[in-house]
Protein backbone atom coordinates (compact mmCIF):
# COMPACT_ATOMS: atom_id res chain seq x y z
CA UNK A 1 0.00 0.00 0.00
CA UNK A 2 1.61 3.76 -0.57
CA UNK A 3 1.63 5.54 1.86
CA UNK A 4 4.26 8.44 0.77
CA UNK A 5 2.16 11.11 0.06
CA UNK A 6 -1.54 10.11 1.30
CA UNK A 7 -2.35 12.35 4.35
CA UNK A 8 -4.40 11.57 7.51
CA UNK A 9 -8.13 11.31 6.89
CA UNK A 10 -9.71 14.68 7.86
CA UNK A 11 -11.02 14.54 11.08
CA UNK A 12 -14.84 14.46 11.42
CA UNK A 13 -17.11 16.19 14.00
CA UNK A 14 -20.63 15.06 13.91
CA UNK A 15 -20.61 13.97 10.63
CA UNK A 16 -19.31 16.63 8.80
CA UNK A 17 -15.38 16.84 7.36
CA UNK A 18 -13.27 19.50 9.04
CA UNK A 19 -11.19 19.84 5.75
CA UNK A 20 -12.47 23.05 3.95
CA UNK A 21 -10.80 25.21 1.55
CA UNK A 22 -10.42 27.52 4.57
CA UNK A 23 -8.72 24.75 6.38
CA UNK A 24 -5.99 22.61 4.91
CA UNK A 25 -6.21 19.10 4.30
CA UNK A 26 -3.89 17.40 7.06
CA UNK A 27 -0.93 15.67 6.25
CA UNK A 28 0.38 12.57 7.06
CA UNK A 29 2.65 12.51 10.18
CA UNK A 30 5.56 11.13 8.64
CA UNK A 31 4.77 11.36 5.13
CA UNK A 32 7.85 12.09 2.91
CA UNK A 33 6.53 15.11 1.69
CA UNK A 34 5.92 18.08 4.37
CA UNK A 35 4.28 20.63 1.90
CA UNK A 36 2.72 21.24 -0.96
CA UNK A 37 3.42 24.27 -3.09
CA UNK A 38 1.47 26.87 -4.48
CA UNK A 39 2.13 25.82 -8.22
CA UNK A 40 1.84 21.87 -7.53
CA UNK A 41 -1.90 23.02 -5.62
CA UNK A 42 -2.54 25.25 -8.90
CA UNK A 43 -1.35 22.72 -10.98
CA UNK A 44 -3.84 19.50 -10.33
CA UNK A 45 -6.87 21.48 -10.08
CA UNK A 46 -6.84 21.80 -14.00
CA UNK A 47 -6.48 19.47 -16.89
CA UNK A 48 -9.62 17.03 -15.71
CA UNK A 49 -11.04 15.47 -18.35
CA UNK A 50 -15.52 15.66 -17.47
CA UNK A 51 -16.40 11.99 -16.17
CA UNK A 52 -19.84 12.58 -15.55
CA UNK A 53 -21.89 9.68 -16.60
CA UNK A 54 -25.34 10.43 -18.33
CA UNK A 55 -28.32 8.35 -18.91
CA UNK A 56 -27.71 6.00 -16.04
CA UNK A 57 -30.39 2.73 -15.72
CA UNK A 58 -32.26 2.96 -12.14
CA UNK A 59 -30.48 -0.22 -9.98
CA UNK A 60 -32.42 -3.75 -9.97
CA UNK A 61 -33.92 -3.32 -7.47
CA UNK A 62 -34.93 0.78 -7.27
CA UNK A 63 -38.73 -0.67 -8.03
CA UNK A 64 -38.55 -2.94 -4.75
CA UNK A 65 -36.90 -0.24 -2.54
CA UNK A 66 -39.77 2.33 -3.30
CA UNK A 67 -42.15 0.07 -2.37
CA UNK A 68 -40.43 -0.76 1.05
CA UNK A 69 -39.86 2.65 1.81
CA UNK A 70 -43.78 3.39 1.21
CA UNK A 71 -44.59 0.63 3.29
CA UNK A 72 -42.20 2.14 6.11
CA UNK A 73 -44.00 5.97 5.75
CA UNK A 74 -47.00 4.46 6.13
CA UNK A 75 -46.12 2.72 9.71
CA UNK A 76 -44.55 5.55 11.14
CA UNK A 77 -46.51 8.72 9.75
CA UNK A 78 -45.48 12.33 10.35
CA UNK A 79 -42.48 11.21 11.75
CA UNK A 80 -38.93 11.92 10.25
CA UNK A 81 -37.05 8.75 10.01
CA UNK A 82 -33.53 8.61 9.90
CA UNK A 83 -31.64 5.34 8.68
CA UNK A 84 -27.58 5.47 7.95
CA UNK A 85 -25.26 3.55 6.37
CA UNK A 86 -22.43 3.65 8.98
CA UNK A 87 -18.85 5.01 8.32
CA UNK A 88 -15.75 3.26 8.10
CA UNK A 89 -14.13 1.61 11.12
CA UNK A 90 -10.62 1.41 11.52
CA UNK A 91 -8.73 -1.79 11.55
CA UNK A 92 -5.38 -0.94 12.79
CA UNK A 93 -3.68 2.86 12.86
CA UNK A 94 -4.57 3.86 9.09
CA UNK A 95 -5.98 1.10 7.49
CA UNK A 96 -9.87 0.25 7.56
CA UNK A 97 -11.77 -2.18 7.41
CA UNK A 98 -13.92 -3.25 4.02
CA UNK A 99 -17.36 -1.23 3.95
CA UNK A 100 -20.44 -2.84 4.45
CA UNK A 101 -23.26 -0.68 4.30
CA UNK A 102 -25.97 -1.20 7.27
CA UNK A 103 -28.37 -3.87 6.51
CA UNK A 104 -31.82 -1.75 6.92
CA UNK A 105 -30.20 1.36 4.62
CA UNK A 106 -29.26 -1.28 1.95
CA UNK A 107 -32.61 -3.01 2.11
CA UNK A 108 -34.13 0.45 1.89
CA UNK A 109 -31.98 2.29 -0.72
CA UNK A 110 -30.39 -0.21 -2.64
CA UNK A 111 -27.19 1.91 -2.01
CA UNK A 112 -23.87 0.69 -0.16
CA UNK A 113 -21.94 3.77 0.43
CA UNK A 114 -20.15 4.58 3.83
CA UNK A 115 -21.66 7.74 5.41
CA UNK A 116 -24.58 7.23 3.45
CA UNK A 117 -28.09 8.46 4.84
CA UNK A 118 -31.62 8.00 4.35
CA UNK A 119 -34.25 10.79 5.89
CA UNK A 120 -37.98 10.16 5.02
CA UNK A 121 -39.61 14.07 5.93
CA UNK A 122 -42.86 14.00 7.18
CA UNK A 123 -45.61 15.73 4.59
CA UNK A 124 -49.53 15.67 4.66
CA UNK A 125 -49.81 12.63 2.03
CA UNK A 126 -46.48 10.52 3.83
CA UNK A 127 -42.72 11.25 3.76
CA UNK A 128 -40.60 12.77 1.17
CA UNK A 129 -37.46 10.51 1.11
CA UNK A 130 -33.90 12.27 0.39
CA UNK A 131 -30.72 10.08 0.42
CA UNK A 132 -27.79 11.87 1.56
CA UNK A 133 -24.36 11.23 0.09
CA UNK A 134 -20.96 12.21 -0.02
CA UNK A 135 -20.24 13.76 -3.14
CA UNK A 136 -17.67 13.67 -5.98
CA UNK A 137 -14.10 14.48 -4.79
CA UNK A 138 -13.72 18.33 -4.48
CA UNK A 139 -10.93 19.13 -7.15
CA UNK A 140 -10.75 22.91 -6.50
CA UNK A 141 -9.18 21.88 -2.66
CA UNK A 142 -7.22 18.95 -3.13
CA UNK A 143 -9.42 16.74 -1.34
CA UNK A 144 -9.41 14.63 -4.45
CA UNK A 145 -5.84 13.45 -4.55
CA UNK A 146 -4.91 14.61 -0.94
CA UNK A 147 -7.50 13.29 0.86
CA UNK A 148 -7.09 10.06 2.57
CA UNK A 149 -11.02 9.29 0.87
CA UNK A 150 -10.19 11.19 -1.91
CA UNK A 151 -11.07 9.39 -5.09
CA UNK A 152 -7.63 9.21 -6.53
CA UNK A 153 -6.63 6.68 -3.27
CA UNK A 154 -10.00 4.72 -2.96
CA UNK A 155 -11.63 5.48 -6.09
CA UNK A 156 -14.57 7.34 -7.74
CA UNK A 157 -17.91 8.06 -6.15
CA UNK A 158 -21.04 8.74 -7.89
CA UNK A 159 -22.34 12.48 -8.64
CA UNK A 160 -25.26 13.06 -6.68
CA UNK A 161 -26.97 13.21 -9.81
CA UNK A 162 -25.45 9.70 -11.06
CA UNK A 163 -26.81 8.65 -7.66
CA UNK A 164 -30.31 10.00 -7.95
CA UNK A 165 -30.30 8.01 -11.66
CA UNK A 166 -29.63 5.14 -10.06
CA UNK A 167 -31.43 4.90 -6.46
CA UNK A 168 -34.79 6.71 -7.81
CA UNK A 169 -34.62 9.11 -4.95
CA UNK A 170 -33.61 12.90 -4.10
CA UNK A 171 -29.83 13.39 -3.35
CA UNK A 172 -27.59 15.89 -1.04
CA UNK A 173 -24.67 16.42 0.61
CA UNK A 174 -24.46 14.49 3.37
CA UNK A 175 -22.45 16.85 5.18
CA UNK A 176 -25.44 19.32 5.76
CA UNK A 177 -27.13 17.23 7.19
CA UNK A 178 -25.88 17.12 10.98
CA UNK A 179 -26.75 20.84 10.89
CA UNK A 180 -30.41 20.19 9.27
CA UNK A 181 -31.08 17.30 11.97
CA UNK A 182 -29.82 19.50 14.98
CA UNK A 183 -32.42 22.43 13.86
CA UNK A 184 -34.90 19.80 13.01
CA UNK A 185 -38.13 19.58 14.96
CA UNK A 186 -40.81 17.23 15.48
CA UNK A 187 -40.55 13.91 16.49
CA UNK A 188 -38.14 11.44 15.15
CA UNK A 189 -36.86 7.79 15.00
CA UNK A 190 -33.35 7.03 14.01
CA UNK A 191 -31.98 3.47 13.51
CA UNK A 192 -28.96 3.62 16.07
CA UNK A 193 -25.44 1.94 16.23
CA UNK A 194 -24.18 2.73 12.62
CA UNK A 195 -23.59 6.35 12.66
CA UNK A 196 -22.34 8.60 15.95
CA UNK A 197 -22.47 11.76 14.05
CA UNK A 198 -25.87 11.12 13.43
CA UNK A 199 -27.31 10.24 16.80
CA UNK A 200 -25.38 13.07 18.43
CA UNK A 201 -27.03 15.63 15.91
CA UNK A 202 -29.97 13.67 17.21
CA UNK A 203 -29.12 13.27 21.42
CA UNK A 204 -31.95 15.39 22.13
CA UNK A 205 -34.80 14.52 19.53
CA UNK A 206 -34.57 10.77 20.02
CA UNK A 207 -35.36 8.07 22.58
CA UNK A 208 -34.12 4.49 22.60
CA UNK A 209 -37.30 3.28 23.09
CA UNK A 210 -38.60 4.97 19.45
CA UNK A 211 -35.76 4.28 18.06
CA UNK A 212 -36.02 0.42 18.60
CA UNK A 213 -39.91 0.33 17.54
CA UNK A 214 -37.73 1.45 14.47
CA UNK A 215 -35.49 -1.45 13.96
CA UNK A 216 -37.77 -4.10 14.72
CA UNK A 217 -40.44 -2.63 12.23
CA UNK A 218 -37.14 -3.13 9.74
CA UNK A 219 -36.74 -6.21 10.68
CA UNK A 220 -39.76 -7.59 10.57
CA UNK A 221 -40.52 -5.86 7.10
CA UNK A 222 -37.95 -8.73 5.93
CA UNK A 223 -39.16 -11.48 6.94
CA UNK A 224 -41.18 -12.09 3.56
CA UNK A 225 -38.93 -11.77 1.02
CA UNK A 226 -40.03 -9.73 -2.56
CA UNK A 227 -39.23 -11.90 -5.86
CA UNK A 228 -36.17 -9.79 -6.06
CA UNK A 229 -34.80 -11.03 -2.89
CA UNK A 230 -35.61 -14.77 -3.84
CA UNK A 231 -33.66 -14.46 -6.77
CA UNK A 232 -30.93 -12.99 -5.39
CA UNK A 233 -31.12 -15.66 -2.45
CA UNK A 234 -31.04 -18.00 -5.31
CA UNK A 235 -27.48 -16.43 -6.92
CA UNK A 236 -25.94 -16.98 -3.54
CA UNK A 237 -26.75 -19.99 -3.30
CA UNK A 238 -25.71 -21.22 -6.93
CA UNK A 239 -22.09 -19.24 -5.98
CA UNK A 240 -21.68 -21.35 -3.21
CA UNK A 241 -22.88 -24.68 -4.63
CA UNK A 242 -19.93 -24.05 -7.10
CA UNK A 243 -17.63 -22.83 -3.91
CA UNK A 244 -18.28 -26.16 -2.40
CA UNK A 245 -17.28 -28.18 -5.62
CA UNK A 246 -14.29 -25.79 -5.28
CA UNK A 247 -13.64 -26.92 -2.24
CA UNK A 248 -13.50 -31.03 -2.67
CA UNK A 249 -11.13 -30.47 -5.79
CA UNK A 250 -8.57 -29.22 -3.49
CA UNK A 251 -8.45 -31.51 -0.56
CA UNK A 252 -5.65 -32.96 -1.31
CA UNK A 253 -3.89 -29.81 -0.99
CA UNK A 254 -5.81 -29.01 1.99
CA UNK A 255 -4.41 -32.34 3.52
CA UNK A 256 -0.77 -31.00 2.94
CA UNK A 257 -1.26 -27.12 3.97
CA UNK A 258 -4.04 -26.52 6.55
CA UNK A 259 -8.17 -25.93 6.74
CA UNK A 260 -7.19 -21.87 5.43
CA UNK A 261 -6.32 -23.33 2.10
CA UNK A 262 -10.08 -24.56 2.13
CA UNK A 263 -10.88 -21.25 3.49
CA UNK A 264 -9.29 -19.31 0.90
CA UNK A 265 -10.83 -21.81 -2.29
CA UNK A 266 -14.07 -20.67 -1.05
CA UNK A 267 -12.92 -16.98 -0.47
CA UNK A 268 -12.50 -17.05 -4.43
CA UNK A 269 -15.30 -18.23 -5.46
CA UNK A 270 -17.17 -15.75 -3.56
CA UNK A 271 -15.14 -12.76 -4.67
CA UNK A 272 -15.26 -13.48 -8.39
CA UNK A 273 -18.97 -14.26 -7.93
CA UNK A 274 -20.40 -11.85 -5.66
CA UNK A 275 -19.27 -9.39 -3.44
CA UNK A 276 -17.58 -10.99 -0.72
CA UNK A 277 -18.26 -14.27 2.02
CA UNK A 278 -21.96 -13.40 3.91
CA UNK A 279 -20.19 -14.65 7.59
CA UNK A 280 -16.63 -16.10 7.99
CA UNK A 281 -15.87 -19.82 6.52
CA UNK A 282 -16.77 -22.39 9.16
CA UNK A 283 -13.62 -25.12 7.66
CA UNK A 284 -13.51 -27.31 10.52
CA UNK A 285 -11.86 -30.71 10.24
CA UNK A 286 -11.86 -33.63 12.29
CA UNK A 287 -12.51 -33.07 16.22
CA UNK A 288 -13.10 -28.87 14.94
CA UNK A 289 -15.84 -29.98 13.80
CA UNK A 290 -17.58 -29.87 16.97
CA UNK A 291 -16.74 -26.35 17.51
CA UNK A 292 -20.04 -24.79 16.27
CA UNK A 293 -18.04 -21.56 15.12
CA UNK A 294 -14.44 -22.51 14.14
CA UNK A 295 -13.23 -19.96 12.26
CA UNK A 296 -9.86 -20.16 13.07
CA UNK A 297 -9.58 -22.96 10.05
CA UNK A 298 -5.81 -23.15 11.42
CA UNK A 299 -6.37 -27.04 11.98
CA UNK A 300 -4.90 -30.33 10.02
CA UNK A 301 -7.33 -31.79 7.38
CA UNK A 302 -6.60 -35.58 7.31
CA UNK A 303 -7.47 -38.60 5.49
CA UNK A 304 -9.86 -40.54 7.54
CA UNK A 305 -11.34 -37.90 9.42
CA UNK A 306 -14.56 -35.53 8.44
CA UNK A 307 -14.70 -31.93 7.18
CA UNK A 308 -17.82 -29.59 8.03
CA UNK A 309 -17.95 -26.92 6.20
CA UNK A 310 -20.21 -24.29 6.52
CA UNK A 311 -20.14 -20.80 4.27
CA UNK A 312 -21.85 -18.92 2.13
CA UNK A 313 -21.43 -16.33 -0.76
CA UNK A 314 -22.87 -12.95 -0.51
CA UNK A 315 -23.94 -11.69 -3.59
CA UNK A 316 -22.97 -7.98 -4.89
CA UNK A 317 -26.89 -7.15 -3.73
CA UNK A 318 -25.54 -7.68 0.09
CA UNK A 319 -28.20 -11.33 0.18
CA UNK A 320 -26.07 -13.96 1.41
CA UNK A 321 -26.50 -18.11 1.14
CA UNK A 322 -25.81 -20.67 4.34
CA UNK A 323 -25.09 -24.00 3.11
CA UNK A 324 -23.16 -26.67 5.42
CA UNK A 325 -21.84 -30.35 4.27
CA UNK A 326 -19.83 -32.44 6.60
CA UNK A 327 -17.91 -34.78 3.58
CA UNK A 328 -15.23 -37.27 4.35
CA UNK A 329 -11.81 -36.42 3.00
CA UNK A 330 -10.73 -39.13 2.01
CA UNK A 331 -14.15 -39.42 0.05
CA UNK A 332 -16.06 -42.45 2.26
CA UNK A 333 -17.54 -42.12 5.36
CA UNK A 334 -16.43 -45.11 7.70
CA UNK A 335 -19.36 -47.26 9.35
CA UNK A 336 -19.88 -45.14 12.82
CA UNK A 337 -19.46 -41.61 10.34
CA UNK A 338 -21.96 -43.03 7.92
CA UNK A 339 -24.29 -43.82 10.93
CA UNK A 340 -24.07 -40.55 12.70
CA UNK A 341 -24.48 -38.40 9.58
CA UNK A 342 -27.36 -40.60 8.10
CA UNK A 343 -29.34 -39.92 11.52
CA UNK A 344 -28.58 -35.81 10.99
CA UNK A 345 -29.84 -36.08 7.49
CA UNK A 346 -32.73 -38.41 8.68
CA UNK A 347 -33.38 -35.59 11.08
CA UNK A 348 -32.81 -32.52 8.45
CA UNK A 349 -35.52 -34.54 6.05
CA UNK A 350 -38.00 -34.39 8.87
CA UNK A 351 -36.89 -30.74 9.19
CA UNK A 352 -37.47 -29.68 5.80
CA UNK A 353 -41.06 -31.57 5.61
CA UNK A 354 -42.38 -29.35 8.42
CA UNK A 355 -42.11 -26.28 6.44
CA UNK A 356 -45.18 -24.96 4.49
CA UNK A 357 -47.22 -22.32 5.05
CA UNK A 358 -49.69 -22.27 7.75
CA UNK A 359 -46.58 -23.95 10.16
CA UNK A 360 -45.48 -22.66 13.48
CA UNK A 361 -42.11 -21.75 12.52
CA UNK A 362 -41.14 -23.19 15.25
CA UNK A 363 -42.08 -26.80 13.98
CA UNK A 364 -39.13 -27.72 11.80
CA UNK A 365 -37.00 -27.24 14.68
CA UNK A 366 -39.26 -30.06 16.98
CA UNK A 367 -39.34 -32.18 13.97
CA UNK A 368 -35.36 -32.94 13.71
CA UNK A 369 -35.07 -32.74 17.46
CA UNK A 370 -37.25 -35.63 17.42
CA UNK A 371 -35.18 -37.94 15.19
CA UNK A 372 -32.30 -36.72 16.81
CA UNK A 373 -33.75 -37.60 20.40
CA UNK A 374 -34.55 -40.72 19.46
CA UNK A 375 -31.06 -41.87 17.56
CA UNK A 376 -29.26 -40.90 20.81
CA UNK A 377 -31.80 -43.26 23.00
CA UNK A 378 -31.35 -45.87 20.49
CA UNK A 379 -27.92 -46.03 20.32
CA UNK A 380 -27.85 -46.01 24.32
CA UNK A 381 -26.27 -42.58 25.11
CA UNK A 382 -29.01 -41.21 26.92
CA UNK A 383 -32.02 -42.85 28.70
CA UNK A 384 -35.20 -42.79 26.98
CA UNK A 385 -38.09 -42.60 26.09
CA UNK A 386 -37.64 -39.87 23.50
CA UNK A 387 -40.19 -37.59 25.17
CA UNK A 388 -38.79 -37.72 28.62
CA UNK A 389 -35.18 -36.68 26.72
CA UNK A 390 -36.93 -33.78 24.67
CA UNK A 391 -38.91 -32.64 28.05
CA UNK A 392 -35.86 -31.89 29.97
CA UNK A 393 -33.94 -31.14 26.70
CA UNK A 394 -31.43 -33.80 27.73
CA UNK A 395 -30.18 -33.88 23.46
CA UNK A 396 -29.05 -30.77 23.50
CA UNK A 397 -25.91 -31.89 25.30
CA UNK A 398 -25.19 -33.59 21.61
CA UNK A 399 -27.42 -31.07 19.25
CA UNK A 400 -26.02 -27.76 20.69
CA UNK A 401 -28.03 -25.08 18.55
CA UNK A 402 -31.45 -24.54 17.66
CA UNK A 403 -32.20 -25.99 14.11
CA UNK A 404 -32.57 -22.90 11.88
CA UNK A 405 -32.53 -19.35 11.17
CA UNK A 406 -33.84 -16.56 8.91
CA UNK A 407 -32.22 -15.98 6.45
CA UNK A 408 -31.13 -12.75 3.70
CA UNK A 409 -29.31 -9.39 3.90
CA UNK A 410 -28.15 -11.01 7.05
CA UNK A 411 -27.11 -14.27 7.49
CA UNK A 412 -28.94 -14.80 10.50
CA UNK A 413 -31.64 -12.06 9.15
CA UNK A 414 -34.76 -10.74 11.26
CA UNK A 415 -33.08 -11.14 13.57
CA UNK A 416 -34.83 -7.88 16.01
CA UNK A 417 -37.77 -8.98 15.48
CA UNK A 418 -40.23 -9.31 17.95
CA UNK A 419 -40.59 -13.38 19.06
CA UNK A 420 -44.30 -13.66 17.83
CA UNK A 421 -43.02 -12.59 14.61
CA UNK A 422 -40.51 -14.73 14.72
CA UNK A 423 -39.85 -17.63 16.76
CA UNK A 424 -43.53 -17.93 17.98
CA UNK A 425 -44.88 -17.08 14.52
CA UNK A 426 -46.52 -18.80 11.09
CA UNK A 427 -44.63 -19.62 8.13
CA UNK A 428 -46.07 -17.67 4.94
CA UNK A 429 -45.05 -17.85 1.52
CA UNK A 430 -41.69 -15.93 0.91
CA UNK A 431 -40.19 -16.57 4.11
CA UNK A 432 -36.82 -18.01 3.68
CA UNK A 433 -34.84 -19.83 6.60
CA UNK A 434 -32.51 -22.60 6.93
CA UNK A 435 -33.04 -25.88 8.12
CA UNK A 436 -29.31 -27.03 9.80
CA UNK A 437 -29.69 -30.02 12.87
CA UNK A 438 -26.38 -31.22 13.69
CA UNK A 439 -24.53 -34.05 15.85
CA UNK A 440 -21.62 -32.93 17.84
CA UNK A 441 -19.42 -35.41 20.09
CA UNK A 442 -17.11 -33.06 21.90
CA UNK A 443 -13.25 -34.93 22.27
CA UNK A 444 -13.36 -34.59 25.58
CA UNK A 445 -17.01 -36.34 26.55
CA UNK A 446 -16.45 -39.27 29.11
CA UNK A 447 -20.26 -39.80 28.50
CA UNK A 448 -19.98 -41.30 25.14
CA UNK A 449 -17.93 -44.67 23.61
CA UNK A 450 -14.62 -43.15 23.18
CA UNK A 451 -15.09 -43.95 19.25
CA UNK A 452 -17.75 -40.94 19.02
CA UNK A 453 -15.66 -38.50 20.78
CA UNK A 454 -14.28 -35.85 18.19
CA UNK A 455 -17.18 -36.35 15.40
CA UNK A 456 -18.96 -33.61 14.34
CA UNK A 457 -21.94 -33.43 11.99
CA UNK A 458 -24.26 -31.07 10.58
CA UNK A 459 -26.28 -30.91 7.49
CA UNK A 460 -27.70 -27.20 6.13
CA UNK A 461 -29.94 -26.24 3.38
CA UNK A 462 -31.56 -22.79 2.57
CA UNK A 463 -35.55 -23.44 2.16
CA UNK A 464 -38.34 -21.08 0.53
CA UNK A 465 -41.57 -21.41 2.13
CA UNK A 466 -43.93 -21.54 -1.37
CA UNK A 467 -47.81 -21.50 -1.84
CA UNK A 468 -47.87 -25.20 -1.49
CA UNK A 469 -44.83 -26.22 0.52
CA UNK A 470 -41.49 -25.57 0.33
CA UNK A 471 -38.20 -25.26 -2.17
CA UNK A 472 -35.14 -26.06 -1.49
CA UNK A 473 -32.74 -23.40 -2.75
CA UNK A 474 -29.76 -25.34 -2.37
CA UNK A 475 -31.01 -28.66 -3.24
CA UNK A 476 -28.21 -28.73 -6.06
CA UNK A 477 -25.62 -29.91 -3.52
CA UNK A 478 -25.83 -33.74 -3.08
CA UNK A 479 -26.81 -34.34 0.81
CA UNK A 480 -27.76 -38.30 1.08
CA UNK A 481 -24.49 -40.47 2.52
CA UNK A 482 -24.33 -42.11 -0.72
CA UNK A 483 -24.63 -39.51 -3.31
CA UNK A 484 -22.14 -37.21 -1.17
CA UNK A 485 -19.44 -40.02 -1.57
CA UNK A 486 -20.61 -39.98 -5.49
CA UNK A 487 -21.16 -36.65 -5.94
CA UNK A 488 -16.83 -36.16 -4.55
CA UNK A 489 -15.68 -38.88 -6.54
CA UNK A 490 -17.23 -37.70 -9.72
CA UNK A 491 -16.16 -33.98 -9.00
CA UNK A 492 -12.50 -34.83 -7.92
CA UNK A 493 -12.58 -36.89 -11.50
CA UNK A 494 -13.82 -34.01 -13.26
CA UNK A 495 -10.43 -32.08 -12.12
Amino acid sequence: MSEELKPETPEVVDGEAEATEEEPIKQRKNGLYPGLSDELAENMKSGWADTELHGLEPIAQAEHTAARRAALSARFPGERLVVPAGNLKTRSNDTEYAFRASTEYAYLTGDQTQDGVLVLEPTESGHDATVYLLPRSNRENGEFWLDGQGELWVGRRHSLTEAEQLLGLPAKDVRELPKALREATGRVRNVRGHDAGIEAALADKTTAETDEELRVYLSEARVVKDEFEIGELQKAVDSTVRGFEDVVKVLDKAEATSERYLEGTFFLRARVEGNDIGYGSICAAGPHATTLHWVRNDGAVRSGDLLLLDAGVETHTLYTADVTRTLPINGTFSPLQKKIYDAVYEAQEAGIAAVKPGASYRDFHEAAQRVLAEKLVEWGLVEGPAERVLELGLQRRWTLHGTGHMLGLDVHDCAAARREAYADGVLEPGVCLTVEPGLYFQADDLTVPEEYRGIGVRIEDDILVTEDGNRNLSAALPRRSDEVEAWMAATRAAE
